[in-house]
């Protein structure tokens, strides 16, 4: 195994950590797998097939200890499903060089959602009205969905946020549903890669077991612990990762 895998490796176990309490691990495995070199199309598809399998892992341990509220996912699985699926279809459509840049100009976007403070937001639960239900979660998750499909990063953060301040569940509850759409949304997206043949197997298969550790590691925490996820660490990386970035589809274009 290369030295370059072993780190890409490392990010996807961090990635996945984060993604499990907060979402936006994609922000650091997407920017890592750029940088090592992949064509964007294949760093879409790679990250994606990890995220899938690991979030998988986060689901399971979430529903294990009953802490999805099947209310409201059952409401939006399929708009998730659909709107990723559309979404990915969408991006593979574009040139290699056009999906970089977009990346660029959808990076700093991503890093602002994961910032957006949330220990103010309400813990308390309430009654869910029929608008919630029936027009906000489906709308919603159509919308995700799609960017996740034609993105990915802060997909999770998004779902966190739309429960808590629209729906008003509580850390832990918006953090496991948000596991069921982003679950539903990744299949959604995976598909369409893997028969565009997008997906490099022989490193996202062990980016898929560390994102596995990652994600049961985080899963746990945030049952036992709350969803605490230290914020400075992925924004100092993730500034140097967009500059690099910038440097790689703008500066230095040829």
């Amino acid at each position: 195994m290369s030295v370059i895998t072993i780190v890409l490796c490392i990010v996807s176990f961090l990635a996945g950590l984060i993604d499990s309490i907060s979402g936006g691990g994609g922000l650091l495995l997407i920017p890592s797998l750029l940088i090592a070199g992949l064509p964007p199309h294949m760093v879409l598809g790679t990250n994606k097939f990890a995220a899938t399998i690991g979030t998988s892992v986060a689901l399971f341990n979430f529903i294990r200890n009953k802490k999805v509220i099947w209310k409201i996912a059952v409401h939006g699985i399929v708009f998730a499903l659909a709107g990723s699926f559309i979404g990915t279809k969408t991006i593979l459509s574009f040139d290699n060089r056009i999906v970089g840049k977009i990346i660029v100009f959808l990076l700093p976007l991503a890093i602002l959602v994961t910032l957006i403070p949330r220990k103010n937001l309400p813990e308390k639960e309430k009654d869910f009205s029929k608008a919630d239900l029936y027009l906000k979660v489906p709308l919603v998750c159509f919308v995700l969905g799609f960017y996740d499909g034609f993105f990915g990063p802060g997909t999770g953060s998004l779902f966190v946020l739309f429960l808590f301040v629209f729906l008003g569940t509580n850390l832990v509850h918006a953090s496991a549903t948000s596991k069921v759409f982003n679950a539903v949304s990744n299949l959604g997206a995976l598909v369409p890669f893997i028969m565009a043949g997008k997906v490099i197997y022989l490193l996202g298969v062990p980016l898929a077991l560390c994102n596995i550790g990652g994600n049961y590691l985080g899963s746990h925490l945030t049952i036992t612990r709350g969803g605490k996820v230290v914020r400075s660490f992925l924004v100092i990386s993730l500034l140097i990762l967009l500059v690099t970035l910038i440097w790689q589809y703008f500066i230095n274009a040829s």
